[in-house]
């Protein structure tokens, strides 16, 4: 309801920086933030803001440069607060400390499921003095988010499909103004809301505004009563906004603009100028519908699933690939099951009506799960549903229930009195186990397409040798410092080629300085490091000048001799036998290792897991928790990992062989980014970024 005096919250830019690119705006801008400039614009805007509201302030934490922008942390409306659902791995660690915030002052809270995106009041913005919210989607909130914003707040909810990557989050481009007025951007919408815009407003009532004034982010204003606060305003949208009695205060924000934000990003509202109460509302229908379809044919060669996706995306719908099962063979057919969502169902008709034509079917949506016993310990039943790396739901007793443990490879195996399912490797089954079989009633949670033109984003899927390697490696270095400030987790893979290409030296030092907390790799690594610490050889080879010397072949065995003399590698460490390297670092600093032993190995070294069963759990038990794993030369024990990851971790792929990066990507870790560099270069480069420190005043 209306409040006598407005009430903000923001989050002070202790550590604002662009350390990574989840927008267009900070495509180039990595590390180009000057904190003492930004701190000065920060501190004007809430000065602004304090003479006309109550502006409340939340604590920032370490390694979330982005969490000033505070209209992203959720969205209130009275004693209700529901928070986001980010679509972008970098800020999610945001989430729970606001939501702490929000309990402390006894604020009810409200979960969308995680199955949507939803990011605040960045894409959900109330009409002034109505109760109807406008919503964006299309780039990062899911639109089947909105068909919960209507339950929650019992009010309708108008959905604006966003175009254009530059902006991404509907306050960017979108001001609703007191009065039935709005100020918006016309071409950061597709057709249909640029309808649904001009359909609501009266032409005397909106204010288009062009190209100079929304690069400058004057759609990203924060409204109080009747003044505007704004980036920038041009001197004829000023004039217009004037005559509506409106006050227009400027104010620099250049430096958040390197990040994709300017005075709205900053800014929560923890009052909105609504009318009815929301215990005095009764429940709206969300005129959101969607549908599950089952496409199959020769949908890759013969250009129908995009044709699908664009059918979808034309009508200003979204849609979520539920099952997809290519041909292996030329003359086999793919079957792909998606969910289809749309504005209302006039839209949704459009697409069905396009969709079959190309051979669509609906399907139900509350199939039930088919299981079948194990037949044996170790053996799965015919037609057992293979997993993936994504999240899954299995619709068992008249309800979904999420997976646990998910990796891909595994059966689905349902436990009927603890009420869950879990992902099972075949091996690991019992004579008797329920295990999921066919493809009904199963979901899997890929994220959902959207079908802009490309833009590049660090960290996302691809393998490309004409990448700049160095600016990739910087950027990868600024994200490992944002994971190391929050006691994040990163995991290395390493073949012994770190060590023969001198790279052992700078991986060392990542671990002495908090950047591993668990190495991942084989027999050979530990030996060669090892070796290169006892005699200054690696495979033989003096390191210093690059040529064989007389009996180096024998090394790598003296070197495995003298650990297995002593016990263990620990034990080497500690008896002074080892006093550098690779694996010296990893027991000095604690850093868990897992190294697993092959056909070939020599030795091998004391803690070699040459039981191949072990090894893969105990690989599997490193990877829990990671938020990235740096895979450096090592094709098998890389595709292994990649393997039994879930979704949501980053992958780094590094091999000077493109062919490797690919293949890994190929195995379905499609949330890999392959750099395609010699591995010693490469960590001489990344230690470097990672070492530097840099001043970013003037």
């Amino acid at each position: 309801m209306k409040n006598s005096r407005a009430s903000l919250l923001m989050c002070s830019p202790t550590f604002f920086d662009v350390q990574y690119v989840i927008n267009p705006w900070m495509e180039g801008n990595i590390g180009k933030v000057v904190r003492s400039r930004a701190r000065k614009q920060w501190d004007a805007l809430y000065r602004i803001l304090s003479d006309r509201s109550d502006v409340q302030i939340v604590d920032p934490i370490a390694g979330q440069p982005d969490m000033c922008f505070v209209a992203n942390a959720g969205l209130k409306i009275e004693n209700l607060f529901v928070p986001s659902l980010f679509r972008v791995p970098q800020r999610v660690p945001e989430v729970p400390v606001y939501a702490e915030w929000i309990k402390s002052r006894g604020i009810e809270i409200r979960d969308i499921p995680d199955d949507c995106t939803f990011e605040g009041e960045g894409d959900a913005l109330f009409q002034p003095g109505k109760d109807i919210l406008w919503a964006g989607y299309g780039v990062r909130s899911s639109l089947t988010s909105h068909r919960y914003l209507t339950e929650f707040f019992k009010c309708p909810v108008y959905s604006l499909r966003l175009v254009d990557e530059r902006f991404y989050h509907l306050d960017t481009c979108f001001v609703p103004l007191p009065g039935g007025r709005v100020m918006y951007y016309p071409a950061a919408f597709d057709k249909r809301s640029r309808d649904l815009i001009r359909d609501h407003f009266e032409p005397s009532n909106r204010v288009e505004v062009g190209d100079e004034d929304a690069q400058h982010f004057c759609c990203n204003a924060v409204r109080i009563g009747n003044t505007l606060v704004a980036n920038h305003a041009s001197d004829a949208l000023r004039r217009k906004l004037e005559g509506w009695d409106l006050e227009v205060i400027t104010t620099d924000l250049n430096e958040f603009i390197l990040a994709g934000g300017a005075a709205k990003c900053l800014c929560l509202l923890l009052s909105q100028d609504t009318v009815v109460p929301l215990s005095e509302r009764k429940p709206v229908e969300s005129p959101i519908s969607s549908e599950r379809l089952e496409l199959t044919g020769h949908l890759l060669d013969s250009g129908l699933l995009n044709r699908a996706m664009d059918a979808v995306t034309g009508a200003g719908g979204s849609f979520r690939v539920e099952q997809f099962r290519a041909g292996l063979r030329h003359d086999q057919t793919s079957l792909c099951r998606l969910r289809a969502s749309a504005p209302d169902r006039e839209a949704l008709n459009r697409v069905l009506k396009e969709l079959k034509g190309h051979g669509a079917v609906v399907i139900a949506s509350t199939t039930e799960a088919s299981c079948q016993a194990a037949p044996a310990n170790g053996v799965a039943p015919e037609g057992f549903y293979s997993t993936t790396i994504y999240p899954t739901d299995v619709f068992v007793n008249g309800q979904w229930v999420r997976a646990g443990k998910q990796r891909m490879d595994a059966v689905l195996v349902i436990d009927a009195g603890a009420g869950s399912v879990r992902c099972e490797l075949i091996r690991n089954l019992r004579t008797g186990d329920r295990v999921v079989c066919g493809v009904e009633g199963i979901a899997v949670h890929t994220p959902e397409t959207v079908r802009t033109e490309e833009a590049f984003a660090f960290m996302s899927a691809g393998v490309s040798s004409e990448r700049r390697v160095e600016r990739v490696v910087k950027e990868l270095a600024l994200e490992m410092k944002r994971i190391r400030s929050h006691g994040g987790r990163i995991v290395v893979v390493s073949g012994p080629v770190v060590i023969h290409t001198g790279g052992g030296e700078y991986l060392a030092e990542m671990i002495r300085n908090g950047y591993v907390q668990a190495l991942l790799t084989g027999n050979a690594l530990p030996t060669h490091d090892i070796e290169l610490n006892m005699f200054g050889t690696s495979l033989g080879v003096d390191m210093k000048r690059g040529t064989g010397v007389p009996l180096g072949h024998q090394y790598h065995l003296r070197a495995i001799n003298r650990i297995r003399a002593a016990g263990s590698i620990a034990d080497a460490v500690e008896q002074g036998l080892v006093t550098g390297g690779v694996m010296f670092e990893c027991i000095r600093n604690g850093v868990d290792f897992v190294a697993v032993g092959s056909i070939r190995d020599d030795g091998p070294l004391p803690e070699t897991i040459m039981d191949l069963c072990e090894a893969q759990a105990a690989y599997s038990r490193a990877i829990e928790g990671a938020e990235m794993i740096l895979m450096l030369s090592s094709m098998l024990h890389a595709i292994g990992v990649g393997n039994m990851t879930p979704a949501g971790v980053r992958l780094i792929c590094v091999d000077i062989n493109p062919a490797v990066v690919t293949k890994l990507a190929d195995r379905g870790s499609v949330e890999s980014t392959g750099i395609v560099t010699d591995v010693g270069l490469f960590l001489n480069l990344l230690a470097h970024y990672l070492g530097k420190d840099r001043d970013k005043d003037p």
